[in-house]
């Protein structure tokens, strides 16, 4: 549901501080700028209120709907 964009992420942690959920934590691994991209550890957590989409100066996250299995069916 939430998707960083490593080549767009210049590690400015925006997103990370403005997430009321916290749902992102650090990737450990660099991209291709030298910085740790977040990533989304609890991603259960998302009520998917678009801030950290909204804040992030460079465009690299983008939240789509959650899809729930019941609904599919």
């Amino acid at each position: 549901m939430i998707t960083v964009n490593e080549n767009l992420c210049k590690g400015c942690n925006i997103c990370t501080e403005f997430c009321p959920r916290k749902i992102y934590g650090k990737s450990g691994k660099l991209n291709k700028k030298g910085v740790n991209v977040p990533v989304p550890e609890n991603e259960d957590k998302c009520t998917q209120c678009q801030l950290c989409a909204m804040m992030c100066p460079d465009q690299a996250i983008k939240v789509d709907e959650k899809v729930d299995d019941a609904d599919e069916n």
